[in-house]
């Protein structure tokens, strides 16, 4: 299982130089584990720089994968997580997401570079 964080959505998205690092995991949709606060922020940030039909069309192909649902359970073990390494809400609730569903959890945020289960490369 993978799950990919916002920015490796967006990386992919704008074809940049590491979005064949993130494809493998996203276009693998039998696999893909989508936490439903990724869509919210690549849905927002791609509203905001391009237009609402690309924003949609994003938020249709994250919906590929299996979309979870923030609930009271993963809200409890990412405020642990929070904690634990000192991440933003986002951050948190992405890597218990990952976690919940063994998943590997790919992303180029140095703030989960060394993290167990983190496929991680450098912006």
């Amino acid at each position: 299982m993978n799950v990919v964080d916002s920015s490796g959505w967006l990386e992919y998205f704008a074809d940049g130089p590491n979005a064949d690092f993130f494809g493998s995991a996203i276009e693998d949709t039998d696999h893909l584990v989508v936490p439903s606060l990724t869509i919210f922020e690549v849905f927002k940030k791609l509203l905001a720089q391009r237009s609402e039909t690309e924003a949609l069309l994003a938020a249709a192909a994250m919906q590929q994968g299996r979309v979870v649902d923030l609930d009271a359970g993963l809200s409890l073990e990412a405020a642990r997580l929070s904690l634990e390494y000192k991440l933003p809400l986002a951050d948190s609730v992405i890597l218990a997401t990952a976690q919940a569903a063994k998943a590997e959890f790919w992303t180029q945020d140095a703030d989960f570079k060394g993290l167990a289960g983190v496929k991680y490369i450098a912006r």
